[in-house]
């Protein structure tokens, strides 16, 4: 196995940036003008930054190997989507595990006694700063929201239970798209078919 096979960290110079959009709400885009380190005989070039707080994303499997899923209408992309509990790390220094308890309490109304860490991912690097942190949450029982109350989109989820198997086939069928659930369930599956779980 190459040691060599890992993303590294690494930043080009920018020599000028601008906002093209920063509201009130967590997510902003901006323009930042990039030159290639050691070419500066080169003109600089645009790339556009989507700057995004980040998001949790929990696939909950029961003691049956069933997934908990979700029916969430995504306006962007024109569709209802099967999707597992996730949400924004939109609660400042909040530790992603945090966030991904408190999501699936708020989501789903479960509560987990193991947690595992699958990946943390960019889903899209070339355009957005986002990151997926990607949680395994098993031992369930049920729990209450709290104070949370869904409105808009998430007023209208749909919760169900699908065998986990199920829901590989539909993502390699093409049934079921959204990438996070895609990469939770084939990890998952992986994991479970090496021993690794």
């Amino acid at each position: 196995m190459s040691t060599d096979l890992a993303d590294s960290p690494e930043s080009w110079p920018v020599v000028g940036s601008r906002d093209l959009y920063r509201g009130d709400w967590l997510m902003a885009l901006r323009l930042d003008e990039v030159r290639r380190p050691g070419a500066d005989a080169e003109a600089p070039f645009d790339r556009w930054v989507f700057e995004h707080p980040g998001a949790v994303i929990v696939l909950a499997v029961d003691d049956e190997e069933r997934a908990c899923c979700l029916r969430q209408y995504r306006h962007p992309a024109g569709g209802r989507f099967v999707e597992l509990p996730a949400g924004l790390r939109d609660a400042g220094d909040e530790d992603p595990l945090e966030t991904a308890q408190r999501e699936l309490r708020e989501e789903v109304e479960l509560e987990a006694g193991d947690w595992r860490l699958l990946f943390d991912l960019y889903p899209s690097a070339g355009i957005t700063d986002e990151r997926q942190v990607c949680y395994l949450a098993r031992d369930l029982r049920p729990a209450g929201r709290g104070d949370f109350t869904p409105e808009h989109e998430e007023a209208d989820m749909e919760r169900f239970w699908v065998p986990v198997d199920d829901l590989v086939d539909a993502v390699l069928s093409g049934r079921v798209s959204e990438s996070p659930v895609a990469a939770c369930v084939l990890a998952y599956s992986v994991l479970r078919s090496k021993g690794r779980l």
